[in-house]
């Protein structure tokens, strides 16, 4: 499941938009650290695939991927050293798969601003800042201990060894450390280090209802042109808590007729866990019966035993083949039965790589 950590300074509308997206019913309230502790909602992944899947199975039960958001209360500059609530924050991000950086491009007069002016480039930086430090204070006591290791000559410490030190000296610049070049062998090291600033980021620029039709306004072009300058790999996507709170409201049957009403083709949210996905290299296949149709969360390049796995371990060790069809032969035959019969379904074995929709049975034996 992801798993996703929404952070910000205080009073850039994070809690607003978490209970927008998750309905959950968070407190939001218009001065600091009203989140005290993080607040925790699922939300259902939309994917047009499942609901037709489920039109023409009729199974007894649908079962979509989830995402989990996790809002934790604002951050303020300090938050490394203990600062506000600080430290107790920082480790509830570590515990999430990618951060979700709420950043406020909106002018409000009646929304206090914590550090006295909206600047999304500073506030940016000041999150990062605090993010580095803390980090950087977490691998110099990893230094310690793996030094002493390295130096009895355990080939492993050495090998973490060399890769802390690259990652101290781009904490030390001020950068954070998924901006450290590694090889597919490293990638795991690095991610046992759980340290913040490696995971994957989208910064969620929240805008005016207004400007959100447009796409941006000033603050947005500055935070992008930042995060550009800045070589990072992230999205910024606009987003507004204002009109998603709104959205949370409504029927689901309405809510097409409001988003269209806005110039909109869908809400935030959806833009937001396709965002999530891409970040992280994910993609769902699908299981379908009478009893349930099921979408299923895997990597990107994963091979039908991982794919297995993901329902049961004994799918994974017992495996013998996957019945696949593709979405798109489902969708132009109108059954998994049908395209059975025309010859589309395909017998695949252990180093079939599963692509994005695929519809498998699999056939294992333990």
């Amino acid at each position: 499941m992801l798993k996703l950590g929404i952070v910000g300074l205080p009073n850039v509308g994070k809690s607003t938009l978490f209970n927008a997206l998750t309905a959950a019913g968070a407190e939001a309230a218009n001065y600091p650290f009203c989140t005290v502790e993080p607040n925790v909602g699922m939300v259902e992944v939309p994917d047009p695939r499942v609901d037709l899947l489920a039109e023409r199975v009729q199974p007894q039960r649908v079962v979509r991927a989830a995402v989990q958001f996790v809002d934790i209360a604002g951050l303020v500059k300090g938050a490394s050293e203990g600062e506000g609530l600080g430290n107790q924050f920082l480790t509830n991000i570590r515990e999430t798969d990618a951060v979700v950086h709420v950043v406020r491009c909106f002018d409000d007069p009646d929304v206090v601003h914590v550090m006295g002016s909206v600047d999304p480039v500073r506030d940016r930086e000041v999150i990062n800042l605090e993010l580095i430090l803390s980090d950087l204070a977490q691998v110099e006591k990893r230094l310690e201990r793996v030094r002493k290791s390295a130096k009895g000559g355990d080939r492993d410490a050495q090998t973490e060894l060399g890769l802390l030190e690259r990652v101290q000296a781009v904490l030390d610049q001020e950068q954070p450390a998924r901006t450290v070049e590694i090889g597919d062998d490293e990638a795991k090291l690095l991610r046992s280090f759980n340290l913040l600033t490696s995971k994957p980021v989208v910064y969620l620029a929240n805008v005016a209802e207004d400007d959100l039709p447009k796409g941006d306004n000033e603050y947005v072009r500055a935070l992008r042109a930042a995060v550009a300058a800045s070589g990072e790999r992230a999205e910024v996507i606009p987003i507004s808590s204002k009109i998603e709170s709104e959205l949370a409201e409504l029927p689901a049957e309405e809510r097409g007729e409001f988003l269209a009403s806005l110039g909109l083709e869908e809400p935030g949210l959806n833009l937001l866990i396709r965002a999530g996905y891409r970040l992280l290299g994910l993609q769902n296949y699908f299981t379908a019966g009478e009893k349930e149709v099921r979408a299923w969360e895997i990597p990107v390049g994963a091979r039908a035993p991982e794919a297995a796995g993901v329902i049961h371990s004994d799918f994974e060790r017992g495996f013998i083949r996957a019945e696949t069809v593709s979405f798109a032969d489902f969708q132009r035959t109108g059954s998994v039965k049908a395209a059975k019969e025309q010859g589309l379904m395909r017998s695949e074995g252990k180093e079939y790589v599963v692509q994005d929709g695929d519809i498998l049975l699999f056939r294992f034996n333990v």
